[in-house]
């Protein structure tokens, strides 16, 4: 049995007791409006109203070519996001929801079957399990065994952030990915805020700043991650905006791979071909914020980018030519995407 996690508690009470939806919200932060996909808003269409009314999200964490993929969504919470990646996955696909708080987790069990005879399914492939992010183990979920790891703005409200990132790559397979959504802060959050309730509750006083969130994932061996949106936050309280000061907040998503990178963009003279057929990608490819891959056209790339698109599930879509055998230097990676002018690159690539 899993041990509680010291600093949850305000966490649980907050969205199993004091929130009754996402109107009773102070802030904007965890239910940024950022433009969901149009095959994503297809499939919310079918998600049932109690679960989008009880979803607290800052983003759309889900990536592209999921059929028969094994997810695990990290903070669950009601299962939105969870019963969309089970219509992407398809009914040999398999999504794994995990959640700390009770009434979550009431909610999400509740309407698994109607998802599953919505979607056509003879048998659900989404569970939900009663854990916390910080303890996978302890949650059942095996080294080594998840193809995509998500969350939508939750890991902010850890107090052990270096556990749950040492977790998601401990779980995820060679070449899995973590593609997650949560609030970054351009400061340090001080002590008096981060010991907040409502401040930890609106996903504010957990906020990770931006530089410590780099050296945590280059600690962990993350050498190279990727930007993929990044969308400031209106407080929309002024007590709340009185007591952040000059801390910008933003809703920012991530990628990140397990693969063996390097910690700069280095030159190998590679080449990257989108061939097509990733579903809902039938002319372009986005990998991040600025490599856009157009179906034939060839693009050069850093040694990081082409392991990305060769040695993950991406790899069947892509053609590369050449290898990393002879050298050219580092890798103009074009533009340079920060929270401000002074700070340091989001990832290696970014």
């Amino acid at each position: 049995m899993e041990q509680p996690i010291h600093g949850l508690d305000s966490v649980k009470e907050y969205y199993g007791k004091v929130l009754k939806s996402s109107q009773d919200l102070k802030t904007s932060a965890c239910c940024t409006a950022e433009a969901m996909p149009v095959h994503l808003r297809e499939i919310l269409r079918d998600i049932h109203e109690e679960v989008k009314d009880k979803f607290y999200g800052c983003g759309s964490p889900i990536p592209h070519a999921l059929e028969g993929k094994t997810v695990l969504d990290l903070g669950s919470g009601t299962g939105r996001d969870c019963f969309i990646l089970s219509k992407l996955v398809g009914p040999n696909g398999q999504v794994i929801g995990v959640d700390m708080t009770d009434e979550q987790i009431a909610v999400a069990q509740k309407h698994v079957d109607y998802h599953t005879k919505k979607f056509g399914y003879s048998t659900p492939n989404v569970k939900f399990i009663k854990g916390y992010i910080e303890d996978l183990e302890s949650a059942g979920i095996e080294s080594s065994s998840i193809d995509l790891v998500t969350s939508n703005c939750v890991i902010n409200l850890s107090p052990s952030k270096e556990r749950v990132f040492s977790e998601i790559f401990r779980v995820l397979k060679p070449g899995g990915e973590l593609y997650f959504s949560d609030v970054f802060a351009s400061r340090r959050i001080p002590k008096e805020l981060a010991q907040d309730d409502v401040f930890v509750g609106e996903c504010l006083g957990g906020a990770m700043y931006t530089e410590d969130f780099r050296r945590m994932m280059i600690k962990l061996g993350s050498l190279d991650y990727r930007l993929m949106s990044r969308n400031k936050i209106a407080l929309l309280n002024a007590d709340i905006e009185r007591a952040a000061g000059k801390i910008d907040f933003y809703s920012m998503t991530v990628r990140a791979f397990k693969l063996n990178l390097e910690d700069r963009c280095e030159d190998y003279g590679q080449v990257a071909i989108y061939k097509g057929g990733i579903p809902n990608c039938p002319n372009l490819f986005v990998l991040d914020d600025h490599h856009i891959f157009e179906k034939g056209k060839p693009m050069a790339v850093c040694g990081n980018t082409a392991m990305m698109l060769q040695g993950t599930r991406y790899g069947e879509f892509f053609n590369i030519i050449g290898d990393t055998t002879k050298h050219f230097g580092l890798f103009d990676c074009g533009p340079v995407s920060t929270l401000n002018q002074t700070d340091s690159n989001v990832g290696a690539c970014c």
